[in-house]
């Protein structure tokens, strides 16, 4: 079986998150640097290759009042830049509050100092975004 690989992008950090074989239970994964949207492509892409994803779950950050702002816009862009690499399937997910919800997470319940919950809170925002997918869109 195949994994699906949830996705925080950010301008500084990825966040990555991974499912367990049989899709149901997402799992942090890791955090990578952003580079340019060509490297973040490409090595999104050999990550999933390494791990057997056969789909990429990227949050759309959405604003409160609905609209999408630039955020959105650079996850389209990165979107298409990995559909002129890989016949990937992709989804995205409204991502609203998961940033928010990932920090609560890693300072009431984990207690994690402010230097290590910056690389952290990616990978627990990825997650969220894809067991928000899984519990929407799997049975």
């Amino acid at each position: 079986m195949t994994r699906l690989m949830g996705i925080d992008y950010g301008l500084k950090r990825i966040g990555l998150a991974m499912t367990d074989v049989l899709q149901i239970i997402s799992s942090p994964f890791d955090t990578i640097e952003s580079l340019s949207l060509k490297n973040n492509a490409l090595k999104i892409l050999e990550i999933a290759k390494n791990n057997s994803v056969s789909m990429l779950v990227f949050g759309l950050p959405v604003n409160m009042n609905g609209t999408k702002g630039e955020m959105a816009e650079m996850i389209y862009s990165v979107v298409e830049e990995i559909k002129n690499f890989s016949d990937i399937k992709i989804a995205l997910v409204d991502e609203r509050l998961t940033t928010a919800q990932a920090e609560r997470v890693l300072v009431c319940e984990g207690n994690v100092p402010r230097q290590k919950r910056k690389w952290l809170k990616d990978k627990v925002s990825a997650t969220l975004i894809l067991q928000m997918y899984l519990d929407t869109y799997r049975t």
